[in-house]
């Protein structure tokens, strides 16, 4: 499991498919991971951890994130 306060990905309850997008269930809503608007973001703002997510669903971020950073 990932520690969401960590990462600076940006979650959603609205959005479609899309190539850079991953759904999931998070905190019982349907949401979705959008890696295609990253952000870079200093641990300081972030003020308390919204929850855990799977390994499977790192995997997918992953394996996104590898296919985006190649030319």
């Amino acid at each position: 499991m990932v520690n969401l306060k960590a990462c600076g990905y940006l979650m959603t309850t609205k959005s479609h498919f899309y190539p850079t997008r991953i759904p999931l269930k998070f905190t019982g809503k349907e949401a979705w991971i959008v890696l295609d608007q990253l952000r870079t973001v200093d641990r300081k703002r972030l003020i308390r951890k919204l929850g855990d997510i799977d390994q499977k669903t790192i995997n997918q971020v992953k394996s996104i994130i590898k296919e985006m950073m190649v030319d």
